[in-house]
């Protein structure tokens, strides 16, 4: 995919989860009708392993783990693969999606499920969580592109989105918004930067001719 399609790519995902959070939140004066439903689906089948699952994710992708603990985690890792180039990229990539995600919240507002099992801040539309693990999974795709990367990618975002459901933190529109918004902001970013950032140290130090 050139830098063109990334572009545009990326731009119509975060057009996408715009337009999603202002229907979802503007258009209906009650929560959407399959959103009540899968929130009451979930709640009716609720396991413990499933609990115990989701509040181990809601550690993972939340708080100090989520801001601090996994990005510096994932840029060291590319810095000792000599992949500082690929570290910048992840860290640009992880503050602009934790700043895409925070706008809007705030600029829509949506309440949250009200028999949602633990505490979380204002606004559920979009999801940051889901959003995180959106960003982590392209990250290390658009860096490593290979099948199994996209798949064990897919997987962790789709765990992480049905975690959020699991808690009744989130509807569900919420994770796909999270999600959308996650990829649309790698796919901006790597519209600019990957061809720099895919750039290896031996790459770098190549002779020319």
């Amino acid at each position: 995919m050139n830098r063109r399609m990334l572009l545009w790519w990326g731009v119509g995902l975060l057009a996408l989860a715009t337009v999603l959070g202002a229907v979802v939140v503007f258009a209906y004066p009650e929560t959407p009708g399959f959103d009540r439903w899968w929130n009451d689906t979930v709640a009716g089948f609720r396991a413990e392993w499933m609990l115990d699952f989701a509040l181990a994710l809601n550690w993972i992708g939340g708080g100090w783990v989520a801001i601090l603990g996994v990005p510096v985690l994932a840029i060291l890792a590319l810095v000792l693969a000599r992949r500082w180039r690929g570290a910048v990229f992840a860290a640009a990539c992880f503050a602009a999606s934790a700043g895409a995600v925070q706008l809007l919240k705030q600029l829509f507002g949506r309440a949250r499920p009200d028999d949602m099992l633990v505490v979380s801040d204002y606004g559920s539309f979009p999801s940051g969580h889901t959003a995180n693990a959106a960003t982590i999974a392209l990250v290390l795709w658009v860096l490593f592109p290979r099948v199994w990367v996209a798949i064990v990618g897919a997987l962790w975002v789709l765990a992480m989105a049905l975690s959020r459901t699991f808690l009744s933190v989130h509807w569900a529109t919420d994770t796909l918004g999270g999600a959308i918004v996650g990829a649309g902001v790698v796919l901006v970013l790597a519209a600019w930067l990957l061809p720099w950032a895919q750039r290896t140290k031996a790459q770098v130090d190549a002779p020319i001719g």
